[in-house]
C-alpha cells in the first residue's frame, strides 16, 4: 500500500503506508475496514468475518493493534482511542501461526543483532518505537511473550502474544485494554479473555474466516434472525 501525502509520519515506517487518503489503495476503496473501524466507538466487541486475502490480518486487525498500542492515530481515525498507554494481547490459533503471522505481522522477522535475537522492527509498530528488552516464550523457537511500545505519551504499552492451543487457562489473568484475535477462537477462550477488558471498558477484536462453519463463536455474532434453527439438526 502506499504513502498518504496528507499523514506525516516520524520516521519511515510500513504503518504509514497502511490506507493512504488517496493513489490506488486509498482507504474510500475500503468500506467494510472503515465500518469495522468505525464500530469500535460504539461497541466493545467487534468480528471482521470475512473471505480469505482482503486485508483482514494486516489492514484490519493489525493495523488498529499497532494505532492503539503506539498513540498514534491519523487524522482521519474515526475508531476508538485510547488517551494512555495500554496492555494488549494478540492471539492467534498455534504457537507458530501466532508467531509467522500475527507477530511477524506487527513486529516484523526475527533476527540476530550483535548475538542478541532481536525482531526487525519492519512490521506495523514501527522499529524506533519497540524497546529491545524482549521476553521470549519459552519452549517456541522465535516466539515473542511480552514487548514494551512507545507510546506518544512518552510511556510504555505492553504487547502480549498467546495462542489458543495454550488453552482457558492461559488467558486468565490481570486486566487488558484489548485483545486482538486473528483466525476465530474457540468460544470458551473467547470468553475468558473478554472478561480481562471488563474493568478496563476495552475491546477485543477477531478477525477470521469462518473455516469451522456454524461454530459457536461465529453464532454468538450472528443477528439473532440470521442465525439457522440449529434444532432441526
Amino acid at each position: 500500500m502506499y504513502p498518504d501525502e496528507d499523514t506525516v509520519w516520524p520516521g519511515p515506517t510500513v504503518l504509514k503506508t497502511i490506507l493512504p487518503g488517496t493513489m490506488f489503495y486509498a482507504r474510500s476503496k475500503y468500506e467494510r475496514h472503515l465500518e469495522f473501524f468505525e464500530a469500535g466507538a460504539k461497541y466493545r466487541e467487534r468480528c471482521m468475518m470475512a473471505a480469505n486475502r482482503v486485508g483482514k490480518t494486516l489492514g484490519g486487525g493489525g493495523y488498529e493493534t499497532a494505532l492503539h498500542l503506539t498513540g498514534r492515530y491519523p487524522d482521519w481515525w474515526v475508531g476508538r482511542r485510547f488517551k494512555h498507554a495500554v496492555s494488549w494481547w494478540a492471539a492467534g490459533k498455534t504457537n507458530e501461526s501466532t508467531r509467522d503471522v500475527v507477530q511477524a505481522c506487527l513486529l516484523g522477522e526475527v533476527v540476530e543483532t550483535e548475538g542478541r535475537k532481536s525482531v526487525s522492527g519492519t512490521g506495523l509498530i514501527p522499529g524506533e518505537l519497540l524497546n529491545p528488552r524482549i521476553s521470549w516464550k519459552q519452549g517456541v523457537a522465535d516466539l515473542v511473550d511480552t514487548i514494551r511500545v512507545k507510546h506518544v505519551t512518552g510511556k510504555w504499552s505492553y504487547l502480549a502474544f498467546k495462542s489458543y492451543q495454550q488453552g482457558r487457562g492461559s488467558f486468565e489473568g490481570v486486566a487488558q485494554h484489548g485483545i486482538w484475535f486473528d483466525e476465530e477462537p474457540p468460544l470458551d477462550v473467547y470468553s475468558e479473555a473478554l472478561i480481562r477488558t471488563a474493568t478496563t471498558q476495552g475491546i477485543t477484536m477477531i478477525t477470521f474466516t469462518p473455516l469451522e462453519g456454524m461454530s459457536e463463536t461465529v453464532l454468538s455474532f450472528m443477528p439473532a434472525e440470521q442465525r439457522p434453527d440449529m434444532s432441526l439438526k
